[in-house]
């Protein structure tokens, strides 16, 4: 009979604020914690003393099934995932993992402050009204697959998110989303940008379609992008989505 059960955690965007208490909870809570070597440290006061096994990018798997079957000897186990483990995170895949296990343990998602609400929040409002989330990473899903969703978001007039924007190895990503939403949008469309947030790196960009090509270059992975639709604005360095009140 199980007693163990893995609870996937949302971190938030890596500080200690943006944690939420069924989260802080769950990792208190926890036998075993299982994550990305950035996310464990993120959260290294609140587990300390407890065994953790953190290992680099790319092993999502291996710490998937490691978490399972951990879980399946009778453990409480917390696999970390920043933002919203549902949202980009490890939710989907622990759950896959988890359905091939014999037998099936537990599985508790604990959702996490995404990175694309941190990122709005400290811009203004850019999503009061209807937008589109899209990653800009090729890694799991080919470009010609995320152009096709770019036009379709562009051309219905979608607020657009973007993560992924631009690695060490992938430079024309970003460079090519502004260039398909150019067809839709006006140069004047108001654009933010936000490097790190709720770090102590945190950077943000109040711009435009058109002048954001002077700071691309400082885009990373951990930044977002938020595209506003043909009615977002800047007012007093907050960016605004008007979701249509009559004032």
């Amino acid at each position: 009979m199980i007693t163990g059960k893995v609870s996937v955690v949302g971190t938030g965007p890596g500080s200690p604020p943006y944690l939420t208490a069924r989260a802080e909870q769950a990792l208190k809570e926890s036998d075993l914690v299982i994550g990305y070597r950035l996310y464990v440290n993120q959260v290294a006061a609140l587990i300390e003393g407890k065994e953790a096994v953190s290992s680099a990018m790319g092993k999502e798997v291996e710490r998937c099934r490691l978490a399972v079957a951990e879980a399946v000897q009778g453990k409480k186990v917390a696999l970390v995932s920043g933002g919203d483990p549902g949202i980009y995170g490890m939710a989907g895949l622990l759950l896959q993992v988890a359905g091939e296990s014999v037998p099936v343990p537990e599985v508790e998602v604990i959702p996490g402050v995404t990175a694309a609400g941190a990122a709005a929040a400290l811009l203004g409002a850019p999503l009061m009204h209807d937008f589109a989330v899209i990653s800009l990473s090729d890694l799991l899903t080919p470009w010609e697959v995320i152009e096709k969703r770019l036009h379709a978001a562009a051309s219905a007039d979608f607020v657009i998110v973007l993560y992924n924007p631009r690695s060490r190895g992938r430079t024309n990503l970003l460079a090519g989303a502004r260039a398909i939403i150019l067809e839709y949008q006006k140069e004047e469309t108001a654009v933010g940008m936000v490097r790190g947030v709720g770090r102590d790196e945190e950077k943000k960009w109040a711009t435009t379609l058109e002048d954001m090509a002077d700071c691309m270059e400082e885009a990373d992975m951990s930044t977002l992008v938020i595209i506003g639709n043909s009615h977002t604005y800047w007012e007093k360095g907050r960016m605004i989505t008007p979701r249509g009140y009559e004032l």
